[in-house]
């Protein structure tokens, strides 16, 4: 859920992850590929690699050509469950827009329209802060993740095994953040904000009357037979098949990994508690970009962005959809992803014709961009 950076060469792809760090020795045991998987070779050598570096295990897809290929390494299984962390931002971002679509909001309605009087004190103003300020992050509104008290519990080992299965309502979340003042003007800049898509959760069942998750749902998993995608709620478990999630619960990635699988994902709400598999997440990526849940001009919207930090010009952001120019000249389209012990990329290119979806079951350690390279920019 907090925000690191993953390399991609020269280029980066933004990562939503917690604050480990650190390393796991565990030995690579590569899945068979599918027929003509050899046009993978390089992503499957990559993940094999990520394990050495301490990656417990990873389960990757890629489609390309309408020819899928599935890869594993380490303990994996090829159809595993995971979570999916803030990949859940896209689907939230997606169903937003179709109600756009549909006349029921407006991308330039305010925060304060739709939930008056929720972002208010210590500087913050919902009368301020539109909607599109939302889903592109240029709303200012402090990180709920960000703050020191949360990060101590629902983070640092102590806490989160004290707090793990501990529901919070989207409202908790949301006064974390205005504990604290914006981080700047709505518009002024770029900087990720978990807070923003736990208020465009709430903003979906304004709207409709109906928990974002039920449209989500409707809208978006039963239309695409989306079989591995559930919006789990307080729930703490995965469904199965699904492997174990590690995670150091350190500042600095020392210490023994201790299994958080099982966490009440209300704490990420609609900012990361989606759980998936890679299968899924390539079909809902390639039906999106290939504007198969949104009209043309809303697709337009989504991919719309806006730049995020001027050390990266390679990377964008638009409406929880972000532009990757990568070193071989090629162009993707996803979202990163992470929660506890669990890290995950989906990229797509811009006609959905080559994706590329996977998840490392541990959030202290391996380098995501060097699988991503591997599959679009094989050498």
């Amino acid at each position: 859920m907090l925000q690191r950076t993953i390399k991609l060469g020269a280029a980066t792809v933004l990562a939503i992850t917690t604050v480990m760090a650190g390393a796991l020795a565990t030995p690579a045991v590569a899945a068979p590929e599918a027929a003509g998987g050899d046009g993978h070779r390089a992503t499957r050598q990559a993940l094999e690699a990520a394990v050495r570096a301490g990656v417990p295990g990873v389960t990757a897809q890629a489609v390309d050509g309408g020819r899928a290929w599935s890869g594993t390494a380490g303990r994996r299984g090829a159809h595993d469950h995971y979570r999916a962390g803030s990949l859940t931002k896209t689907f939230v971002a997606t169903v937003l827009l179709q109600l756009e679509a549909e006349g029921r909001l407006r991308l330039d309605d305010t925060v304060d329209h739709w939930l008056p009087g929720l972002v208010e004190g210590n500087g913050n103003d919902g009368t301020k802060i539109t909607l599109r300020r939302l889903l592109n992050h240029t709303s200012g509104i402090f990180n709920l993740t960000a703050d020191e008290g949360f990060q101590q519990k629902v983070f640092a080992k102590d806490g989160f095994l004290k707090h793990r299965y501990d529901t919070w309502t989207p409202t908790d979340l949301v006064r974390v953040a205005t504990r604290h003042k914006p981080d700047f003007a709505p518009g002024a800049k770029w900087a990720y904000s978990n807070t923003n898509y736990v208020l465009a959760g709430m903003i979906v069942e304004r709207v409709t009357g109906r928990p974002y998750a039920e449209e989500i749902r409707d809208r978006i998993i039963n239309p695409l037979h989306l079989k591995a995608t559930s919006l789990p709620g307080t729930n703490p478990t995965v469904p199965r098949p699904a492997s174990r999630a590690y995670s150091k619960l350190t500042a600095d990635g020392s210490g023994t990994p201790v299994d958080v699988t099982e966490l009440n994902p209300s704490v990420a709400g609609a900012a990361g508690e989606i759980i998936s598999d890679s299968k899924d997440l390539n079909t809902f990526y390639t039906a999106l970009l290939r504007g198969e849940l949104l009209p043309a001009r809303q697709l337009k919207e989504m991919k719309t962005t806006v730049p995020t930090d001027p050390a990266t010009p390679d990377t964008r952001y638009g409406l929880a959809l972000m532009r990757e120019d990568l070193p071989c000249g090629k162009t993707v389209w996803g979202h990163s992803g992470g929660i506890h012990g669990s890290a995950t990329l989906a990229l797509t290119t811009a006609d959905g014709d080559h994706a590329l979806a996977f998840n490392f079951n541990g959030d202290w350690s391996g380098d995501q961009g060097k699988v991503a390279l591997a599959e679009f920019c094989p050498k």
